[in-house]
């Protein structure tokens, strides 16, 4: 397949169709091949732009009439008048009118009829030319549509999924908010593909586990799987706030005013105790993987602090079980959109995934590499499964070392005990700086310098023994890369980005919606230490993850920490360091104590996905000797941010 430039606006639609049609007239049996790629042959110029209220059969705002969401759509108009219909690419978000989408915060704009004329983001600009639809959907209680947000609840879900109803002729839509002439969408085939970053793309992973007919893929980045594990995991409260916060957040004035009762039973619902309670299931979708019938291709940052990467583990895994068609791209990033780490290959790979799976095009991308992993910064590589088939599940355990608190790792169990006191002042950044140094908030176990690179390629276990002093704690595991590299500044603003003045096209434009976004480059830093995975627990759970419950102080209590899924080479001569502490600071809150823990080293170890297992391990460890060390503190990036996160 010949090489795809970009599309600026100085390369007119009007140009491309007659080269299409010449290209057609002088080669006729083209004109029957099997088409490998959607042309922008439609002008987006004169694309119809107009906007529908699909009724959702909800009454969530409690008025007496059932709430209607509006969905603003872009269309080639050259399809409709010839009576061919056309997919569907659809993006339901809350954030369309308060705070905007994509790095330059792009807002919905309309003119004076109620037309939308600015559709955030590049989807429109790119896709309408080529032949398919774009649908901006106001989630409920957002903007210019009905009900109340319920953050991730059967609000938000079906909300967004009544829009796939409608366009599948089974839900009824009308030509305004509050009027009664009804529309259908006889313009399209009802194919639909969901897409969209953070809440946008938690929304797509929704509606895909409700099963819903018509949706035939969903393209989720940076999204969330289980609301319960974006504020909690495993009890450790992960912000000092919970769902009523966002609902207030991005909420329109008129659902301010009609739903303080949907904001109360997000309070009710959802106890800083970190208790599991039905809130939370409601809000689970992998526990419905087994009812999506659509393709999936997950996006996320490996680094990601807002929406971690355990979201992406525990989805990508239930997906896996029950057989549905997946592709992944994983990036060193924070919580960064592809269109802005890696711009060009993620047009040309979207837009092949579009073609292959909303037009049934035969372009090979379901024969290619399943996953797409940033190895160094604007380093990438592939693997054809992912994690790839020789990873092993090995249990490695922590070791006491010549000094307390610096211990060694290893296949062999060891005997003996290591302390900390939790130190909520201090964070991951702080343990690793000092790996090597006896500290009193951290334990540390290190391998001695591998002879071989070792890959880790999935998500990770850690169990731990712990004796608390106080009748509260909290835990942290963590694991480490030890050795010099340049990696992406994730905990930097941009997150692993610099976003430039330059811009660049990609689709055709209008006055009103440019196709022209500004640049970005990877913002890199040299570290001395790279945190690869973390997890963490409130010790109150060692009985029931979803109940939490006081400790008994002088008592053993035992507790499996799940790590956050990732995909990472530790290299011959690096080191592979465990940790585990108390607070997490700016990751997780403390606990109302300040607790002294024990770890009994003989019951505590990991549980790590290594590529070739206990053989690999023990052969990148063979004969390795740990040097002397003359401790010195570590750069690294700096701490995690304590700006307020929003999905």
């Amino acid at each position: 397949m010949p090489k795809r430039t970009r599309f600026t606006t100085t390369r007119t639609l009007v140009t491309a169709a007659v080269a299409a049609l010449v290209a057609a007239l002088l080669t006729p049996a083209a004109a029957h091949a099997t088409p490998r790629e959607s042309r922008p042959v439609y002008s987006y110029a004169h694309a119809i732009r107009e906007a529908v209220w699909v009724d959702t059969g909800l009454d969530g705002d409690g008025d007496g009439r059932t709430d209607r969401v509006a969905a603003d759509i872009v269309r080639p108009r050259e399809p409709a008048a010839q009576g061919r219909k056309v997919p569907v690419i659809m993006d339901a978000s809350p954030y369309y009118s308060c705070c905007g989408r994509g790095n330059e915060s792009q807002k919905k704009t309309y003119d004076a009829h109620g037309d939308i004329v600015r559709m955030p983001l590049f989807y429109d600009n790119y896709f309408v030319p080529r032949g398919y639809a774009v649908v901006g959907v106001d989630l409920a209680g957002t903007n210019r549509s009905d009900g109340c947000v319920d953050v991730g609840g059967r609000s938000d879900v079906l909300s967004a999924k009544a829009v796939i109803d409608w366009l599948n002729g089974r839900a009824k839509a009308y030509t305004s908010r509050t009027g009664t002439t009804t529309v259908t969408a006889g313009w399209t085939d009802g194919r639909t593909g969901m897409i969209g970053k953070s809440w946008d793309g938690t929304v797509a992973n929704g509606v895909a586990a409700t099963g819903v007919k018509g949706l035939k893929t969903v393209v989720p980045i940076s999204a969330i799987s289980s609301w319960y594990d974006y504020y909690f995991q495993q009890g450790a409260p992960l912000y000092d706030s919970g769902p009523e916060w966002l609902s207030d957040y991005v909420e329109s004035p008129d659902a301010h005013a009609k739903c303080a009762a949907v904001q109360q039973k997000l309070v009710d619902g959802a106890p800083r105790s970190g208790d599991w309670t039905p809130l939370w299931t409601e809000r689970d979708y992998v526990k419905d993987a087994k009812k999506v019938r659509a393709s999936v291709f997950l996006v996320h940052g490996m680094q990601d602090l807002n929406v971690r990467t355990k979201h992406l583990g525990q989805w990508w895994d239930a997906l896996a079980k029950n057989g549905v068609k997946r592709k992944i791209w994983l990036s060193q990033t924070g919580h960064v959109d592809p269109f802005d780490f890696r711009r060009a290959p993620w047009v040309d790979t979207l837009h092949r995934w579009f073609d292959h799976e909303l037009l049934g095009y035969d372009n090979g991308i379901d024969r290619e590499p399943m996953a797409d992993i940033e190895r160094h910064p604007d380093q990438w590589v592939t693997s054809h499964s992912w994690p790839p088939s020789g990873i092993r599940l090995t249990t490695l355990r922590p070791a006491p070392g010549t000094e307390s608190g610096v211990g060694t790792l290893g296949l062999r169990p060891a005997t003996g005990t290591a302390t900390f006191t939790d130190d909520p002042k201090h964070s991951e950044t702080d343990w690793a700086a000092q790996i090597d140094r006896p500290t009193p908030d951290k334990a540390g176990f290190t391998t001695a310098p591998l002879i071989r690179d070792l890959r880790l390629s999935g998500s990770s276990k850690v169990t731990v023994t712990a004796t608390p002093t106080t009748t509260t704690a909290h835990l942290s595991a963590v694991l480490v890369d030890v050795g010099p590299a340049t990696v992406r500044d994730y905990a930097d603003a941009g997150e692993g980005i610099t976003t430039l003045t330059d811009r660049t096209c990609w689709g055709a434009s209008t006055a009103g919606d440019s196709a022209c976004f500004k640049e970005t480059r990877a913002k890199t830093t040299d570290v001395g230490y790279t945190v690869v995975s973390r997890g963490w627990a409130d010790l109150g759970t060692w009985a029931h993850p979803g109940k939490g419950a006081p400790l008994v102080p002088g008592r053993p209590y035992t507790i499996t920490v799940d790590l956050a899924a990732t995909d990472h080479v530790v290299p011959k001569g690096h080191r592979l360091a465990l940790i585990v502490a108390g607070t997490d600071k700016d990751l997780i809150d403390p606990p109302s104590t300040t607790p002294t823990l024990t770890l009994d080293l003989s019951r505590t170890s990991a549980r790590l996905p290594l590529a070739g297992g206990a053989g690999a391990f023990a052969r990148a460890t063979a004969g390795a000797a740990t040097p002397a060390q003359h401790p010195t503190t570590l750069n690294g990036v700096h701490g995690p941010r304590t700006t307020p996160r929003v999905p």
